[in-house]
């Protein structure tokens, strides 16, 4: 009986990790088919016209080696290096969670 409860649970935290999976993609995913002939600039972009604007003769002291073909995919490279980071971070810290949960069931 306590086996067919864990099983319950478990089909259900990986059903709703499904379904929260497919709404995050659903929402990164929508402003790029919804939203047509955009431009998402940053905070590089703003700060060197900035810069341009108060001193007009500044030259950068050195040029990227690669630069994508367009704001938007340098907009997702960057939503997707945020990603794999708090992926990371937060996969280390449920690790570390599940060692702790693991010692205290070892030690009941």
């Amino acid at each position: 009986m306590n086996d067919m409860n864990e099983t319950n649970k478990t089909n259900k935290a990986v059903t709703s990790g499904i379904i929260l999976l497919v709404l995050a993609v659903i929402i990164g995913a929508a402003p790029l088919f919804l939203i047509k002939d955009s431009e998402f600039g940053g905070a590089d972009g703003s700060a060197g016209d900035l810069v341009l604007e108060i001193n007009e003769s500044y030259e950068p002291w050195f040029e990227p080696i690669w630069a994508p073909p367009g704001g938007e995919t340098e907009s997702l490279l960057f939503c997707l290096q945020a990603a794999l980071g708090s992926g990371v971070f937060f996969g280390c810290i449920g690790y570390l969670i599940g060692i702790q949960k693991g010692k205290a069931r070892g030690a009941a």
